[in-house]
């Protein structure tokens, strides 16, 4: 269940059970995703696989609340497109701290970090985040999906680094929210192969210089929401495996 859907006193009763209880932070960002995705399409993308981990979760006993989405993070390659606002990393870093504490004060079990913003500052802030929660002594489940192991169980064009707003995401925002898709724009996109992660590595630091005037990498038009359902449910299963690794080490199993 959505936290912010839900009245206080629900969020009382459960914390007061006695079982494990647990918030997911979705994450994204505030960006350019080519001309056929909304600039929100981060959000879009963490919420989906966010409500599907709490829903799974939920089933199994794990009492668990899908916070309100974080929005605004650093977002450096996007940022000479209209309509990114993007914010620091030490901003960014210190609200996922508070966030943090406030669960931790309250007496949540366990806090999953569910991030679907690639952007290496944003990606370096997020591991620094989570060390420093991890220190206040809130056990903090993230499945990093820029790490080898983790973007393997994802798809060919995610590995590829060729994905931003291509056929993954697409595909994942025609799964979640249909009607957000410009659908006659995006099956007119040619593709666009370029890899995001090759560009990084050789020092580019903008959509524009790494080969996507557009900001979209990938084949848009290649996309479907079933591709999209699919991914939903593997990025959702790494929270599910990240949580339950999380409480076992807590002591804190359904």
């Amino acid at each position: 269940m959505r936290l912010g859907d839900a009245p206080w006193t629900r969020v009382r009763d459960a914390l007061a059970s006695g079982e494990p209880c647990v918030a997911i932070l979705p994450c994204g960002a505030v960006e350019a995703h080519g001309p056929h995705l909304p600039l929100t399409t981060d959000v879009i993308i963490s919420e989906a696989f966010s409500d599907a981990a709490a829903d799974t979760l939920n089933r199994d006993g794990v009492v668990t609340f899908v916070l309100p989405a974080l929005a605004y993070a650093p977002s450096e390659y996007a940022a000479a497109f209209e309509g990114t606002i993007g914010v620091g990393a030490e901003t960014a870093k210190r609200m996922i701290l508070d966030i943090v504490a406030t669960l931790q004060r309250q007496g949540f079990t366990c806090l999953a970090i569910a991030n679907s913003h690639f952007d290496p500052a944003n990606v370096a802030m997020l591991r620094d985040a989570v060390a420093e929660a991890r220190a206040l002594g809130l056990p903090i489940a993230f499945p990093d999906f820029t790490r080898r192991a983790l973007a393997a169980t994802l798809t060919e064009e995610f590995v590829s680094g060729a994905c931003h707003a291509g056929q993954f995401e697409t595909s994942i925002v025609l799964a979640a929210r249909p009607d957000l898709v410009d659908n006659a724009l995006r099956t007119a996109l040619p593709p666009n192969p370029a890899s995001l992660t090759e560009a990084m590595g050789r020092g580019v630091t903008t959509f524009h210089d790494a080969g996507g005037p557009d900001a979209y990498f990938g084949a848009p038009a290649d996309a479907s929401s079933a591709e999209g359902a699919a991914t939903i449910a593997a990025m959702a299963s790494a929270i599910v495996d990240a949580v339950r690794e999380a409480l076992a080490q807590a002591g804190r199993s359904a």
